[in-house]
Order: C-alpha cells, then sequence, then structure tokens
C-alpha cells in the first residue's frame, strides 16, 4: 500500500528554465556561468551553496570574482532566481487534494537564496506556506548532500521514519529516480509536458 508521496521541486512542482538564468548572469558580465550551471545539479561555488558547503555571502563574494565590474547582492540574487518560474495553482490544488489521503514529503537540491525568495513565495499562492503543503521539507543545503546520492534518500527515510516500499518518488531526473529505486521506493520519473498527479492516477506498482 502506498502511504507517502515523495515530491522533487524544479520541474515537478515549480517550472524552471536553466537558460534564463544562463542569460541573466551573462548579462551581469559572468560569462562563464555555463559552466556552472546544469540542468539537474550545480557546480563550483553554485554546488557548494547547494549542498550547504557554503553561505550565500562566501557564494556571492565567489561569483563576483567571474564579474569584471561591482554587482550587487540583489543583482546576483536576482540574476539566481531566474531559473525559477512558477508553480501553476493546478499543482498547489493537486497537492492539497492529495494530501487528504497521502502523507507528502519535499525532496529538493535546491539552495538557501532560493529557498528563502522566490520558492517560499510561489507557495503563497493559494494563502498558504510550502509547510502547510507538506508533512516533512528535505533540502539538499540543510542536509549537505545533493541527489542522486543515496545519502539524502537516506536522510528522508531516517528523519521522517517513512517506509521506502510505501512511497513514491517524483523526480524529473531519472539518475535520481533510479537511485531511489535502488534504495527500495516506487518512483514515476517526470518528463517534460507530464503532470505528476496525472502520472499517479495511471500508477501500477510495476512501473518501479
Amino acid at each position: 500500500m502506498i502511504r507517502n508521496l515523495l515530491f522533487d521541486l524544479g520541474g515537478v512542482i515549480m517550472n524552471i528554465d536553466r537558460m534564463r538564468c544562463v542569460k541573466a548572469f551573462k548579462e551581469l558580465g559572468m560569462d562563464n556561468i555555463e559552466t556552472f550551471l546544469g540542468d539537474y545539479g550545480q557546480k563550483g561555488a553554485f554546488g557548494a551553496l547547494e549542498q550547504g558547503l557554503v553561505t550565500p555571502e562566501q557564494w556571492r563574494a565567489d561569483v563576483r570574482a567571474n564579474i569584471p565590474h561591482p554587482v550587487t547582492d540583489d543583482q546576483i540574487d536576482n540574476a539566481f532566481n531566474q531559473f525559477l518560474l512558477d508553480i501553476p495553482e493546478r499543482r498547489l490544488q493537486a497537492l492539497r487534494k492529495l494530501h487528504s489521503h497521502y502523507r507528502l514529503y519535499l525532496l529538493s537540491n535546491t539552495n538557501e537564496v532560493m529557498w528563502n525568495s522566490k520558492i517560499s513565495e510561489e507557495f503563497t499562492k493559494e494563502g498558504l506556506t510550502v509547510n502547510d503543503y507538506f508533512d516533512g521539507i528535505t533540502t539538499s543545503f540543510e542536509v549537505k548532500a545533493m541527489k542522486p546520492d543515496h545519502v539524502i534518500f537516506e536522510s528522508v527515510i531516517s528523519h521522517y521514519g517513512i517506509n521506502p516500499e510505501e512511497t513514491i518518488f517524483f523526480d524529473d531526473s531519472l539518475a535520481n529516480c533510479k537511485s531511489a529505486g535502488e534504495l527500495g521506493f516506487n518512483y514515476l520519473h517526470v518528463t517534460d509536458g507530464k503532470e505528476f498527479f496525472e502520472l499517479l492516477e495511471d500508477y501500477r506498482p510495476s512501473e518501479k
């Protein structure tokens, strides 16, 4: 029996656009930005921020070292937040409906800068907060580990006491899905144009 639903954020609940972020940093003068930003994870100081190994202040200092003229904290943060588009209200509504039947958890490779600004704002569209939609939230910057590393999945299991075999994991990265599957999670790969709630309607245990 499925009792828990575990959600990735970007590409599953929140729409994202990597190239919009790349464009924003290039407009700031950071010509090498593409070496730091990936579709499913970041590298260098960006990766360190996402893994909670540096503070936002340390990350901004590293960004400034790659830009040939002065830029403000807000300019840097705003450029980074261009990675994030929005959370459609239909997905928030789906989460609320599912919450009446399952325990819901969020597992995201994300960072303190985005989490405390654009992400938190998007979850307020229905007059609620991100904590109202989930029974537990695990972020890479707090756990200091990133998907697809087993460590971050094991943190979810131990912290919330959930059984992977009673849980469906949703992610847009197949590598992350397979990593979860290795630990016993059921999973659904959310590809472009698909909605997590539609995939759940058609879910069969044999898809694991």
